[in-house]
């Protein structure tokens, strides 16, 4: 498949006090992330969801994530462009529906908030916090834990030019500056010691390291119930009912 560059769509990143941090919940007792977390190899036919025309890729992203939760949980959810559109009239209610000026993004806090209260595709969270995007202990746990982080990018032009996403090597400024292409959301499924693995426009994307420490304006660890099988344990043997039980005795 050639190399598909689409539409943009993430709004600048939104902050609200009442957000919870992951940071409160990764305390000494927790261990580490492995080295190496892949959550992109159980789904081989992904769509692009009308990102290739509109700027949805805020509710993109997120159905792309509960399409693979429920791939390696025995479920099953393919999501459609239909889905995707609908979503992203309910999150931008001004839009006209073609690609005009109202075309204009979406908020990923606004879509996490939804996602949780009203769900998207019939598909609800129970809960979400906040990574800090300069962590990558952060990100590799949202990743290892909860099968996939949600993220945003303020994407430089140079990367239109790049089989695998790097800060160019003069560094973030000209076509490398940040957001000098737009804003972007994309759900990570996986991370090397090297690389790690987005979805965006239909297509597995490498990206290194460095590149996300340096373009990534906002990310988030999501807890879904696609994410767990018939037994509430997760993939990985994270266990839900533990977890509500934990949290009960906070």
């Amino acid at each position: 498949m050639d190399r598909l560059f689409g539409a943009l769509g993430k709004q600048p990143p939104q902050h609200d006090s009442r957000t919870l941090r992951l940071a409160a919940y990764l305390t000494a007792s927790l261990p580490a992330a492995p080295e190496t977390a892949l959550w992109n190899e159980s789904v081989t036919d992904w769509q692009v969801l009308a990102n290739d025309k509109f700027g949805d890729c805020v509710p993109v992203g997120a159905l792309h994530l509960a399409q693979n939760w429920a791939s390696y949980s025995g479920g099953r959810f393919v999501p459609t462009g239909e889905d995707a559109i609908e979503a992203y009239h309910r999150l931008n209610p001004g839009w006209s529906g073609a690609q005009d000026e109202t075309d204009t993004g979406a908020s990923m806090l606004a879509a996490l908030t939804l996602w949780r209260k009203e769900g998207l595709a019939g598909h609800r969270i129970s809960a979400f916090v906040a990574c800090d995007p300069s962590d990558r202990e952060h990100i590799k746990q949202a990743i290892a834990l909860f099968g996939g982080a949600y993220i945003g990018l303020d994407l430089p032009r140079s990367c239109r030019d790049q089989d695998i996403w790097s800060v160019p090597e003069g560094g973030a400024t000209g076509d490398g500056a940040k957001g000098s292409l737009g804003g972007h959301c994309v759900p990570v499924l996986a991370y090397t010691p090297r690389t790690l693995t987005c979805l965006t426009w239909g297509q597995l994307i490498l990206l290194t390291w460095d590149f996300f420490t340096t373009y990534c304006d906002e990310a988030y660890a999501v807890l879904s119930p696609d994410w767990f099988d018939t037994t509430r344990r997760a993939p990985n043997g994270f266990d839900r009912d533990q977890l509500r039980r934990d949290l009960a005795r906070l």
